[in-house]
């Protein structure tokens, strides 16, 4: 029972590492590209531009500040999340903690970013004509992949369990 346990905390590590390592990997690029170019505006087609911001506040700029106060409070409100994140993951039993992963993986993704350059480079934007969607990055793709998907599957056992009742 304990190696069972043991191979799964494996596994949930390497896919937190893995997730990690991917939106590293894509921030250092276009970092380094920025670095190369002094800055990155990249056309890649009709819907897609890679422009490169960085982002002081939480999911999508959302509360951005340039206030100290304010960001480090923010900072330590997105470390207590993590911390809650993981607890779930470390608690959970079912295939919800793959979600909870993703979510996990992509915050840490973002956090060391706030703790190392104080912002989070954010670069892909996604667009229909003059509608610009916000500026995100692969982190982010992971987070709001995982809450999407423990949304619906909520909303699934929850009036899987409603029907169950009646």
């Amino acid at each position: 029972m304990k190696l069972i346990n043991f191979k799964k905390a494996i596994i949930n590590c390497l896919l937190i590492l893995l997730i990690f390592t991917l939106d590293r990997v894509s921030k250092i690029y276009i970092l380094n590209l920025a670095e190369i170019n002094n800055s990155i505006d990249i056309y890649v087609n009709s819907y897609l531009n890679l422009y490169l911001i960085w982002n002081k506040g939480i999911a999508f700029g959302i509360f951005s500040f340039d206030q100290n106060l304010a960001y480090n409070l923010i900072t330590i409100l997105i470390i207590i999340i993590i911390f809650i994140i993981l607890l779930m993951i470390v608690n959970s039993n079912d295939f919800k903690v793959y979600f909870l992963i993703f979510i996990f993986g992509g915050s840490l993704g973002n956090l060391f970013d706030r703790l190392y350059y104080t912002a989070v480079p954010d670069f892909f934007d996604f667009h229909i004509n003059n509608f610009h969607w916000f500026i995100f990055n692969v982190a982010d793709i992971f987070i709001s992949f995982g809450v999407i998907c423990l949304i619906f599957v909520e909303l699934i056992l929850n009036k899987k369990d409603k029907n169950e009742i009646e």
